[in-house]
């Protein structure tokens, strides 16, 4: 049987680009002609794709690392390096992604579909032969490949579904959904049977069907991560509409009320706006009481029985008109959502006395595609410096003669004369 994962940890490694080639001609009579070196490929990019085959995130769990293909590298008679394979993961619908490490929400992906670019390969570098010009007759250098983007993930899946069946453990969530829908769930008489979520699609008619999510119990305290806690009250957030469910007959004596306010408060203190909601209530196991024991309890509300059925028509027709008056109130969901700023050009950045950090793509591409160990390649570095106005940005900065300024992992020391 396998197994229900709905939270992992990822690291994704986009493919590094191939370097370019320092290649001239040598055919025949010439003996040094000019330069046909090819560029190298670009690395591979990793892409995320929200399907509906994928019920769980069972395959990240014990195989935590991605990769995409590196780009080839490029060679002479201007022959260029392939690009690295591209990687394309199929991840659940409801998949929330953020970075490990600061936890910023990255990408949400909500409709089956959706594509999401997780981490970039790297560019390829070009060959000497991109590099002729007027003034540079015979280029002696290319650039080197650049690597691809690398992240930690963590990935969370949040269950779609329209309706959530909320209630303490041995309620009759299972066996509700069980009768109403063709999900068959673990049923038994006791608490925390259902390990993990289940989803049931109950069709009325060809117009109408709406899928139900039955939420493993919850008890008092699960909004501190109690009993299953937040393991599974994230599963309720997209829930259109809530089904609270309370015992007319329990075996620990708590009242149907009480159990209600219970069920409240927690939803509550998890989350706020959860009641808010639109939400059904309705006491279960009616056959387990009789008329007089009722009204002795003082309830009022719905009841049902999922083992005479009785009750049960009223109740999923009352959930199929809440999920449709809440489909008509709630918009389209835009699909994905991605929040990643970044610097396309340079800017600088104070590290410390005497000492900045050029920051941005464009800025960090120059030295990390460079030979920095040749004379032709470090003029050429000074040129690309010069056209992203750096040497202005720095003096603006308030860099000094001999402060030292980092790009990369790459340092040097600060002249006016850059």
């Amino acid at each position: 049987m396998s197994q229900f994962v709905d939270e992992c940890q990822l690291n994704v490694k986009a493919g590094d680009g191939g370097a370019g080639c320092i290649s001239f001609r040598r055919e025949g009579p010439v003996v040094y002609g000019g330069p046909n070196g090819g560029d190298g490929g670009n690395g591979g990019d990793i892409w995320f794709v929200a399907s509906h085959n994928v019920a769980s995130l069972l395959a990240f769990r014990d195989y935590p690392h991605r990769k995409a293909g590196n780009g080839v590298h490029g060679k002479g008679k201007d022959m260029h390096g392939r690009r690295g394979e591209s990687l394309e993961i199929a991840v659940p619908i409801g998949t929330v992604i953020s970075d490990l490490y600061t936890g910023a929400l990255l990408a949400e992906l909500v409709n089956h579909g959706d594509r999401w670019l997780v981490v970039g390969g790297g560019r390829g570098g070009r060959g000497n032969a991109k590099f002729l010009s007027n003034k540079r007759r015979a280029p002696s250098f290319a650039e080197q490949g650049e690597h691809g983007e690398e992240r930690w993930l963590k990935m969370e899946l949040r269950l779609m579904a329209d309706v959530a069946l909320v209630g303490f453990p041995n309620v009759g969530k299972s066996t509700l959904i069980s009768v109403i829908s063709k999900a068959k769930p673990k049923i038994a008489n006791y608490p925390f049977t259902t390990l993990e979520p289940n989803l049931g699609v109950v069709q009325l008619d060809e117009a109408t069907e709406f899928v139900v999510a039955d939420i493993p119990g919850l008890i008092e305290g699960a909004s501190e991560g109690k009993g299953l806690g937040h393991q599974f009250l994230r599963h309720i957030e997209r829930a259109l509409v809530l089904c609270i469910m309370v015992d007319l007959a329990p075996m620990d004596g708590v009242s149907p009320q009480e159990q209600e306010r219970i069920l409240l408060k927690e939803l509550g203190q998890y989350q706020p706006d959860l009641l808010e909601r639109p939400r059904l209530v309705v006491g279960t196991k009616a056959d387990a009481i009789q008329a007089d024991e009722l009204e002795l309890l003082g309830w009022t509300g719905d009841i049902m029985s999922s083992v005479t059925r009785q009750g049960l028509s009223e109740l999923v027709g009352k959930m199929a008109m809440a999920v449709h008056d809440a489909r008509q109130a709630v918009q389209h969901a835009e699909g994905v959502v991605t929040i990643r700023p970044e610097a396309k050009g340079a800017a600088v950045e104070i590290v410390g006395e005497g000492e900045f950090r050029l920051v941005g793509k464009e800025v960090e591409r120059v030295v990390a595609l460079n030979d920095v160990t040749t004379p032709e390649a470090l003029a050429y570095i000074d040129h690309r410096l010069e056209r992203l106005s750096v040497p202005k940005m720095l003096a603006k900065a308030g860099a000094e003669e001999g402060d030292v300024i980092w790009i990369g992992e790459f340092s040097f020391g600060y002249s006016p004369d850059i």
